[in-house]
């Protein structure tokens, strides 16, 4: 019997280990990165991932963004397949809300997701869905693409957990949302003006445009500054921003402050003075009255019928869309101007970070390295290709370059049509490199021949005014601030901001408006602060502390 009882013990004690093991082999296991990266896959690999179509993304020959002459070029030349589970039209957040309803009812997720709204990003991250993806991109991205990527050492910030990089920046130009202003030239000259250096020498002219219209439009009719805050006190058309910025601060965003903290902006005393600046110029008929309900492309209808004056917004709206401006009024010549200066000589605009999208990488996909041998490719061939490039004329004959009795066409010229296939890549436009845009129209506003495939694709798409607005840009570049918060929500953040925001919201309207006094802003400074703001700044400022410490590591 003793004998007995210890085989049984023995018998409970084999089958628990292996109860324990099989448990072990029912959870989930992250798979290990394949060590397979080629340049071409022989047999194809298979990726899956779900997609939405820009407004601007057109197609020909039948194609989608699921079968597209780019998903063409990825299976014949890198053997890989791109299986489109689902796409959707980017209205009206479908995308967003789609992937977001996949995440909430446990669907499972694609190989890899391209995700612009940052919130959303955020959440993925957190379902724990998604790997690390900073020690694939060290293994796998080439060196084009990293030193891409250490243009801005602060790229990598917004989706760091713990010190790993859990998805990869998608990135875009840099600068390509900074603004000059863009005021009528024809009007500057009529009127014999000189260019405005200060808030107050571009009142002057915004009065001039308004009371002795030099095209002959009733005061009435003159918008002598278009900008709007419909959708946000801090955006990228017919901003409203840097006239904070002439008083010391930038709306909507988290500012350095002198001793290296982090500082809410639109609770700064600046703030203060850039309403009442605001409520003077509506007052005076000199910006919009109905600019609370001006979104950005509202802003610009003004300035294509050639009612406006002036227009705030990026270095590339010489092109689009101010080359409408002359369909209604031919002799309109729209120039670029610096940011003005405030009273004690500040001068602020919102900067533009490099990155526009992030790239989540699902653990369980099967062949992680093979997004690093397309976008690779990328980099090696789109984002800034040598004249003696197979790609330098173009990306794909026949959609954005053509090849007519010898020689190279562009545009209207291209039969069948002129489509942009910048969209159909998986990460934004292909692959960009921050500082190659800017760099290219600095060598244009010099004089430089057009050479490489970047500087012909500006002379042939973009507006005449661009590269020198890209130099304004660029001398201007210590006025540029980026928001230095882009990291998840805090705790208080998830159960205060929305209310933070609308107390925000309405009291800027009403001090503009004239339905609360100037003194109605302090109050508000006091509840903001007292109704979770203080403890959001700090929650910030530690997150920002333990950013700059992780990545010293």
């Amino acid at each position: 019997m003793k004998k007995y009882r210890m085989f049984l013990l023995l018998l409970v004690m084999v089958l628990g280990v292996a109860g324990c093991a099989n448990d072990q082999e029912q959870k989930p296991v992250r798979q290990k990165p394949s060590e397979g990266y080629k340049k071409k896959y022989d047999p194809p690999v298979t990726i899956t991932t779900v997609r939405d179509v820009g407004p601007n993304t057109a197609f020909k020959n039948g194609e989608t963004i699921a079968n597209n002459v780019a998903t063409r070029w990825a299976h014949d030349q890198l053997g890989i397949t791109i299986k489109t589970l689902w796409y959707v039209p980017d209205r009206n957040d479908a995308f967003e809300t789609k992937l977001r309803l996949m995440l909430q009812s446990g669907q499972k997720m694609p190989d890899f997701v391209v995700v612009r709204d940052q919130l959303l990003a955020q959440d993925l991250i957190d379902s724990g869905i998604f790997r690390n993806a900073g020690d694939l991109f060290d293994r796998y991205a080439n060196e084009t693409w990293k030193k891409a990527m250490a243009f801005d050492p602060n790229v990598w910030n917004a989706f760091i957990r713990n010190g790993k990089r859990m998805g990869i920046p998608v990135l875009n130009y840099a600068y390509n949302n900074d603004y000059v202003l863009w005021i009528r030239q024809d009007w500057m000259d009529k009127l014999k003006l000189k260019a405005p250096k200060t808030i107050q020498d571009l009142e002057n002219i915004m009065e001039k445009f308004k009371n002795s219209n030099p095209q002959g439009l009733k005061p009435k009719d003159v918008v002598p500054l278009s900008i709007g805050f419909k959708s946000s006190m801090n955006t990228w058309m017919g901003d409203p921003a840097w006239i904070f910025g002439a008083y010391g601060t930038l709306p909507e965003q988290w500012n350095k402050t002198a001793s290296g903290k982090l500082e809410y902006g639109s609770v700064q005393p600046g703030m203060k003075e850039g309403l009442l600046k605001i409520k003077e110029w509506r007052e005076k008929g000199l910006i919009p009255n109905e600019g609370a309900l001006w979104d950005e492309i509202k802003t610009a209808d003004p300035a294509i019928r050639g009612t406006a004056g002036i227009i705030p917004g990026p270095y590339w709206m010489s092109g689009w869309p101010l080359k409408e401006t002359k369909k209604n009024q031919p002799e309109a010549v729209w120039k670029p101007y610096p940011i003005p200066a405030g009273p004690n000589g500040k001068a602020g605009r919102h900067g533009t970070q490099v990155y526009t999208e992030v790239l989540l990488i699902n653990k369980n996909m099967k062949h992680p390295e093979a997004l690093f041998t397309y976008q690779n490719d990328l980099f090696d061939h789109v984002a800034d290709p040598d004249p003696n490039d197979p790609w330098a004329k173009g990306i794909f004959k026949g959609y954005d370059y053509d090849i007519v009795n010898g020689k190279t066409v562009y545009n209207e010229d291209i039969p069948g049509g002129y489509v942009n296939v910048n969209g159909y890549f998986l990460m934004g436009e292909g692959a960009r490199i921050p500082d190659v845009q800017i760099n290219n129209l600095i060598r244009l506003s010099e004089g430089a021949e057009p050479k490489t495939a970047k500087e012909l694709e500006i002379v042939n798409n973009f507006g005449a005014e661009t590269a020198s607005a890209a130099k304004l840009v660029l001398q201007q570049e210590q006025i540029s601030k980026k928001n230095l918060f882009t990291g998840p929500q805090t705790p208080t953040m998830k159960d205060k901001w929305d209310y933070l925001s609308d107390i925000e919201n309405r009291t800027i309207n009403e001090i503009i408006y004239g339905k609360k006094s100037p003194d109605s802003f302090d109050y508000f400074v006091q509840t903001w602060k007292q109704s979770g703001g203080s403890q959001i700044t700090d929650e910030v400022n530690n997150w920002y502390t333990g950013i700059q410490k992780s990545k010293k590591r």
